[in-house]
């Protein structure tokens, strides 16, 4: 975990990301892949068109579990990049007013410059709640001290 009192920023860059749901999504899409691979081999009566698809299904299950544990929140010196699900975008740290984690949010969210929040999937509290909430502080902590924003009391 980062240390994130104002003297101890986290050094850049850093990447945050759900590292325990990141890792049972990998290690499933692998299980995945090879049980139903597995089964379209093992059983019987089943030609190669039908075998194939079922290497075609393992493969397209397993890249569902490894998008979901794609996520990722990195800042560096220019800024933030948050990679969700599909998309990745790079904001400039005076474009972050205030990082948010409420109580019962499944994710962080960023509330930017343009009036428009941004989801920022890589910090979510799911399986590990004291990392995401480290994590958020940290971050807060950095767009405080990058961004010019004034601070504001955490909302854990």
């Amino acid at each position: 975990m980062p240390d994130t009192t104002p003297d101890h920023l986290p050094a850049l860059p850093v990447t945050f990301r759900p590292g325990r749901t990141r890792a049972v999504l990998m290690v499933l899409a692998v299980v995945t892949f090879v049980t139903v691979t597995a089964l379209g081999m093992l059983l019987g009566g089943l030609g190669p068109g039908e075998r194939l698809s079922f290497v075609l299904t393992a493969l397209v299950l397993a890249g569902v579990l490894l998008l979901l544990a794609r996520p990722r929140v990195v800042a560096d010196e220019t800024g933030v990049t948050v990679v969700n699900l599909t998309a990745r975008r790079h904001l400039a740290w005076p474009e972050i007013l205030r990082v948010n984690l409420r109580q019962g949010d499944p994710w962080v969210f960023l509330d930017l410059s343009d009036g428009t929040s941004l989801p920022a999937l890589g910090i979510q509290p799911g399986i590990a709640r004291q990392r995401a909430l480290a994590d958020a502080r940290a971050l807060r902590d950095l767009v405080e001290a990058r961004s010019g924003a004034l601070p504001e009391a955490p909302r854990d």
